[in-house]
C-alpha cells in the first residue's frame, strides 16, 4: 500500500505560510545567482548556483513581526540571526512540512538549494524514507516542477559538485556528524575536487538549512559546524525546542491534542501491590571516575509506615540494611563487596551477582509478563473492531536487553528469549478463545519480530543507537513501514531496542508497552510518540475518528506516576499544561444508543425533515466583487521597494579581550531606481484565486494600485491575492445556494456503525429521562454551553425531544465541511422542529462577531443549508430559551 497525503490540512498550510511570509516582497527573478567558485591565481573554477536575497534585514523584521501577531507569539523586536523556528508536536508532519516549505518557496521566490541537517542515523533514514513517499505527491501539487535529493555519503564526496552546479530544486541530506569535526572528509582537501574541501561547494550555493531536531545541535562545535555551511538562513523544526530563535508557528501538545491532529493517550498501569516480601534489588547503572566507582540500585526502603521502591546510590562497604530504614529482610549478607565496572555487575556479602539491567526479588517477572498480557489483550479488541474498517493494529514492544527476546546456544543457534516464549504462550491462549478466533490467520512466528542490530556473524546484539551497526537496522525499519500498513502482512506485534526509541514511528501504533526491569527513566514525549501519529485505512489515508485515535501505553507504574512524569515535561519544555489530557485506560466509557431509538415517532419525525443530502452551487456578481476586492487593494498598506543594509564593523585585536568587533557605521540601499522585470500579474494572481484574468485586470485597474508593482513586485503580488481571495470567499457564502441531491439521505444504519467510546469529564451528560434522545445513560459533550443545554432540553416541558448531531452528519461548504450540534423538537402551542448551534461568547445571546471568521461562514452556509427544509428552523444560541423568540 502507498501512503496519501493531504494537501489541505489547515495547520500544516499555516506552518509553511508562517514560514515563506518571512520573505514577503522577495522578487522572485532576483533569487538566483550564478557564479565561479574561484581562488585567486586559479586557472579553473567551478561554476555554482545560488540562493540570493535581496531583502533588508528591516524588511525580514517587519515580516517576521507581523507573522507573529498573526499566530499570537510574541513579537520580537530585533532579528535573533537569521534563523526562524516551528514548533510542531510529535506526529503532526513536521517533516512533510519542512519538504513541502522547500517547494513553497521556490514556487513562490525561486530559492533551490536546501540542506537538511538531521542529529542521527534514525532521522536520517526517516527524512530520505519521507523523500521518497512523498515525491509524486508534491509532483503532482507542483507540475511536476524538476527536484534531486540525495542523502550525503562521506565515501562519494564529489556528488556536492553536482548539488553547486545544478539549476533544478537541490535537497541535500547530511547527518550533523558528518560535518562536525575537522578530521571529516568534508572538511579536509580532495584531489577529486581539484584539492578543494568538498563543503565549499555547499558553501558556494548560499543554502537554505533545515535544521531537524535541533535541540540535539546545540554544542559550541555543532553550532559552529552549521554556521560553516554559509546558509542564507536555518530554519529549525522540533517538538521540544531549547532556543526558539525568531519563533515563526507554534503547535504545541496541548494544542495538536485539542485539535484531534494525534491520538488520544491513555495509560494502562501495571504495577506491584505488597509485593515486599523478599529482598528486592535491581541493578539500573554502573559508573567508575578516576577516583571511585559507584552503582544506582532499585530497593524497597521503609518509608513512613509503608514500604516504598527508591533508587540510590552505593559504593563498595554500603550495607543494604542500613539504606532501607532497617528493612529485617536485607539484614543478613546484603553488603556491597564488588562494583566491577569492566563487567558491570555488583557482588554481595551473601556471594550474588547481578550484572547491570538484573533484578532479584519482587515481581518483575510477574510485572513483566502480565504487561504482555494486557498489550496482546487490548491489541486484539482493537483488531477485531478495526479490521472490519480497514485498519491494521500494530503493537510495539521496548525491551532495554535484546537477549530477553532472543538467545544464542552454545553452537550460535538462535533460541528464544521470555519475552518471545511469553507472548507465544499468551498470544495462543487468546486466539483460540470463541472472541478471537477470527484472527488466527497466521503462524505464531510470523505475528510477531524483533528489530535490532547485528554484529558481522548476523547475530543481534545490545547496542546504543547511535553506532553504525545500528545504520542497517533503521533502514529495515523504515523500508518496512508502510508494509506494516497492509492487512495481509501477518506481522502485528514488533518488539525493539528501547535504544532504537528515536526514529521510527509508524501512524498504527495503537499499544506502547515499555518492558523493563526497573520504573522507566524514558523521557515519556519520547516513548509515546512513536504512536501518536493518527491512523490510516487500507487506502493509506488518515482517519480522524477519536473513538479509533486511542494510543494505550501499558506501563510498569501507576498512572498518576505516569501522568505526572508526562505533564512536568510538557510543561518544562513547552511551558504550557496538559492537565487533564492524559487519560485513565479505566475511566473509559461506551456510550449507547438506547435500544429502539430508530423506531421511536419523535426520533422519526425530526430525522425525516433533516436526513436529505445537500449540495450547493455559489452565485456573486462580479461587478459587486470587482468593487469590494479593489476596496480590499486600496486599504493595503504601502507597498515599499526591497533595500540593502550595510553595518560596517573594525576587528579589533589585544591581548585582554582576544579578537572582536568595533562598530563603525552602516548604510541603507534603496532599490527605489530599479527597474524590475515584471512577471505575468494576471497568471499569478489567477493561479491564487482561479479568477478570470479579465475580472483580476479589472479589480486592479479600479484599486488605482497597479503602479505598485514597479516598485515591489513580488510583495504587490502576494498582498493582492490575499486581499483578492478573502472577498471572494466573502461574497461566495453571502450568494451560496444550496439544493437536496435526488434521494441522498443520511443512512441511519450509520448511528450503529459508530461505535463511541469517551473518557467522562466535566462535560459529560448524564441523562436522567432517556426517552427524550436517543442515548442510553451519557451524552458526550465538549463545553459548559453544550451541558448547560443538555441540562435545560430534559428539564424543559417544551423540548420533546433532542439529541446532539454524530459527527458524521457533515455539510459541505466552501471552507470545509460543517457539522451542527443539536436536532431538537419544541412543541408548545406549535409544534417546530430545530437545529441548534451552541456558542458561549461571554455575552447575554451569541456575537457572532466574537466568532473566528471560518465559523462565521460556516454559521452563514448553515442557515443556507436550513433554509431548503420546511418546517425546520436554524438557530445559534447559547441557552433552549432563545431558540423561540
Amino acid at each position: 500500500m502507498k501512503l496519501n497525503f493531504e494537501s489541505n490540512l489547515q495547520f500544516q498550510l499555516d506552518a509553511i505560510k508562517s514560514v515563506t511570509d518571512v520573505f514577503e516582497g522577495q522578487p522572485l527573478e532576483e533569487s538566483l545567482l550564478e557564479h565561479n567558485i574561484e581562488d585567486e591565481g586559479e586557472l579553473h573554477s567551478v561554476l555554482a548556483v545560488s540562493n540570493k536575497l535581496v531583502l533588508s534585514q528591516e524588511q525580514i523584521l517587519t515580516n517576521l513581526q507581523g507573522i507573529q501577531e498573526k499566530n499570537e507569539l510574541p513579537a520580537v523586536t530585533q532579528l535573533d540571526g537569521m534563523h526562524f523556528s516551528v514548533e510542531m508536536e510529535t506526529g503532526t508532519g513536521k517533516t512533510y512540512v519542512y519538504l513541502r516549505t522547500v517547494y513553497e518557496l521556490n514556487k513562490q521566490y525561486g530559492f533551490k538549494k536546501f540542506v537538511i541537517v538531521v542529529p542521527s542515523v534514525a532521522i536520517r533514514e526517516g527524512v530520505s524514507k519521507n523523500l521518497e513517499i512523498t515525491h509524486n505527491h508534491f509532483q503532482n501539487l507542483y507540475d511536476n516542477i524538476p527536484v534531486h535529493f540525495d542523502v550525503y555519503n562521506s565515501a562519494k564526496p564529489s556528488t556536492l559538485r553536482g548539488f553547486a552546479d545544478s539549476n533544478t530544486i537541490e535537497i541535500l541530506v547530511i547527518n550533523i556528524d558528518s560535518f562536525a569535526k575537522d578530521e571529516n572528509i568534508i572538511n579536509k582537501p580532495n584531489d577529486k575536487l581539484s584539492g578543494r574541501k568538498p563543503v565549499e561547494f555547499i558553501q558556494a550555493t548560499n543554502p537554505f538549512v533545515i535544521v531537524d531536531e535541533p535541540q540535539n545541535m546545540e554544542t559550541e562545535k555543532r553550532i559552529a559546524a552549521i554556521e560553516n555551511l554559509n546558509a542564507l538562513c536555518t530554519l529549525r523544526y522540533s517538538a521540544t525546542h531549547k532556543n526558539e530563535y525568531n519563533l515563526v508557528y507554534s503547535l504545541n501538545p496541548v494544542k495538536a491534542y485539542d485539535l484531534g491532529l494525534v491520538k488520544q493517550i491513555e495509560v494502562d498501569s501495571i504495577v506491584e501491590e505488597n509485593a515486599f516480601n523478599d529482598a528486592y534489588i535491581a541493578v539500573d547503572s554502573i559508573t567508575a571516575t578516576k577516583t571511585k566507582v559507584t552503582a544506582k540500585l532499585f530497593i524497597n526502603v521503609n518509608n513512613k509506615g509503608s514500604v516504598t521502591k527508591k533508587k540510590i546510590t552505593v559504593g563498595v562497604g554500603n550495607d543494604l540494611y542500613a539504606l532501607s530504614n532497617e528493612r529485617e529482610i536485607y539484614s543478613d549478607g546484603y553488603i556491597i563487596d564488588e562494583i566491577d565496572a569492566s563487567n558491570q555487575c555488583i557482588s554481595l556479602s551473601n556471594g550474588t551477582v547481578l550484572y547491570q539491567g538484573d533484578s532479584q526479588g519482587g515481581l518483575s517477572d510477574e510485572v513483566m509478563r502480565f504487561q504482555i498480557k494486557k498489550t496482546v489483550e487490548e491489541h486484539l479488541k482493537k483488531e477485531k473492531r478495526l479490521n472490519k474498517k480497514g485498519i491494521k493494529v500494530l503493537s510495539l514492544f521496548f525491551i532495554d536487553k535484546v537477549a530477553n527476546y532472543k538467545q544464542y546456544d552454545a553452537s550460535g543457534n538462535a533460541i528464544q528469549g521470555k519475552f518471545a516464549q511469553w507472548f507465544e504462550e499468551i498470544y495462543t491462549e487468546y486466539v483460540s478463545q470463541n472472541a478471537f478466533k477470527e484472527l488466527d490467520k497466521f503462524p505464531i512466528d510470523k505475528v510477531h519480530n524483533g528489530y535490532f542490530s547485528q554484529d558481522k556473524k548476523g547475530k543481534i546484539k545490545d547496542t546504543n543507537g547511535v553506532t553504525k551497526a545500528d545504520d542497517d537496522t533503521y533502514s529495515l525499519i523504515m523500508k518496512d513501514k508502510e508494509k506494516l500498513l497492509n492487512l495481509d502482512n501477518p506481522l502485528r506485534f514488533i518488539f525493539s531496542h528501547s535504544a532504537l526509541r528515536e526514529g521510527w514511528d509508524n501512524p498504527n501504533v495503537f499499544q506502547i508497552c515499555t518492558l523493563n526491569e526497573t520504573k522507566s527513566e524514558t523521557k515519556k514525549r519520547q516513548e509515546i510518540g512513536r504512536g501518536l501519529r493518527l491512523a490510516v485505512n487500507q487506502t493509506g489515508r488518515r482517519t480522524y475518528d477519536p473513538n479509533i485515535n486511542r494510543l494505550t501505553v501499558v506501563a510498569n507504574e501507576s498512572y498518576d506516576d505516569f501522568a505526572k512524569a508526562l505533564q512536568k515535561e510538557i510543561e518544562d519544555d513547552c511551558g504550557v499544561s496538559f492537565k487533564g489530557r492524559i487519560k485513565n485506560k479505566t475511566s473509559r466509557t461506551s456510550i449507547k444508543y438506547r435500544k429502539g431509538f430508530e423506531a421511536d415517532p419523535k426520533f422519526l419525525e425530526i430525522w425525516e425533515k433533516l436526513k436529505q443530502k445537500t449540495t450547493y452551487r455559489v452565485d456573486y456578481d462580479t461587478a459587486d466583487l470587482i468593487t469590494k476586492a479593489s476596496k480590499a487593494l486600496v486599504d493595503l498598506p504601502t507597498i515599499k521597494a526591497p533595500s540593502l543594509r550595510s553595518i560596517k564593523t573594525a576587528v579589533t585585536m589585544n591581548t585582554t579581550d582576544g579578537i572582536g568587533g568595533e562598530y563603525k557605521g552602516e548604510r541603507l540601499e534603496s532599490y527605489e531606481e530599479r527597474v524590475w522585470k515584471i512577471p505575468d500579474i494576471l497568471g499569478y494572481i489567477q493561479g491564487k484565486t482561479e479568477l478570470t484574468r479579465s475580472t483580476i485586470q479589472a479589480i486592479l485597474n479600479k484599486s488605482g494600485r497597479l503602479g505598485d508593482v514597479l516598485v515591489n513586485p513580488q510583495l504587490f503580488l502576494d498582498l493582492s491575492s490575499q486581499a483578492i481571495k478573502h472577498s471572494l470567499y466573502d461574497m461566495m457564502i453571502d450568494g451560496i445556494k444550496y439544493h437536496h441531491i435526488g434521494n441522498s439521505e443520511y443512512e441511519m444504519s450509520s448511528f450503529e456503525a459508530q461505535e463511541l467510546e469517551v473518557y467522562l469529564n466535566d462535560f459529560t451528560f448524564n441523562i436522567s429521562d432517556n426517552s427524550k434522545t436517543i442515548y442510553e445513560e451519557l451524552i458526550p459533550l465538549d463545553s459548559g454551553v453544550e451541558n448547560r443545554f443538555a441540562k435545560d432540553c430534559e428539564s424543559s416541558d417544551q423540548i420533546k425531544f433532542y439529541f446532539k448531531l454524530p459527527n458524521w452528519f457533515k455539510i459541505p461548504t466552501p471552507i470545509g465541511t460543517y457539522n451542527p450540534d443539536w436536532a431538537l423538537v419544541f412543541e408548545d402551542d406549535n409544534k417546530v422542529y430545530f437545529v441548534a448551534e451552541t456558542k458561549d461568547t461571554g455575552t447575554p445571546e451569541v456575537d457572532l462577531l466574537k466568532l473566528s471568521n471560518d465559523e462565521q461562514l460556516k454559521i452563514k452556509c448553515g442557515k443556507a443549508h436550513f433554509k431548503e427544509f420546511e418546517k425546520l428552523e436554524y438557530k445559534v444560541v447559547n441557552k433552549v430559551g432563545q431558540l423561540i423568540g
